[in-house]
C-alpha cells in the first residue's frame, strides 16, 4: 500500500521551531518530487516548498522562505521541513505529497498542486500560539 505519514506537528510558542517529517511506505520517495503544503481554517491550501526528484533544487513560496528548509533523507524514505520562527498564521494542518504526473516543476507543484494531486499524506497539525 503506498502510503504517506506526515508527523512532527504539535504546539509551540511563537518565534520557535518545529521539524516536520514526511515519511513513504510501498514506494521510494525520491523518485518523486514531493511538497509540503497546508491549510488553515476557512483557507485554501497553499504550497509552501518543494523539492525535486532530479537535482533536489527547492522552491519556497513567500510566505516560507528565509523560515522554513525543505530536505531529503533517502536512506529514511523521508522528507522534512524545518520551520523556525514560527508565527500565530503559521496555524494550520500541515500535508505532505508527491507528484505523479510526468512532466513537472517544483514551481508548477507548488504554485498548483493543491488543484490536481492526487498523493497527500494525512497531515500534521501545528499551532502556534502563547
Amino acid at each position: 500500500q503506498l502510503q504517506l505519514v506526515e508527523s512532527g506537528g504539535g504546539l509551540v510558542q511563537p518565534g520557535g521551531s518545529l521539524r516536520l517529517s514526511c515519511a513513504a511506505s510501498g514506494f521510494t520517495l525520491n523518485y518523486y518530487t514531493v511538497g509540503w503544503f497546508r491549510q488553515a481554517p476557512g483557507k485554501e491550501r497553499e504550497g509552501l516548498s518543494c523539492i525535486s526528484s532530479t537535482d533536489d533544487s527547492t522552491y519556497y513560496a513567500h510566505s516560507a522562505k528565509g523560515r522554513f528548509t525543505i530536505s531529503r533523507d533517502n536512506d529514511k524514505n523521508a522528507v522534512y521541513l524545518q520551520m523556525s520562527s514560527l508565527k500565530p498564521e503559521d496555524t494550520a494542518v500541515y500535508y505532505c505529497a508527491v507528484d505523479k504526473t510526468p512532466i513537472t516543476t517544483i514551481q508548477r507543484m507548488c504554485t498548483m498542486g493543491p488543484s490536481y494531486l492526487t498523493s497527500w499524506g494525512q497531515g500534521t497539525r501545528v499551532t502556534v500560539s502563547s
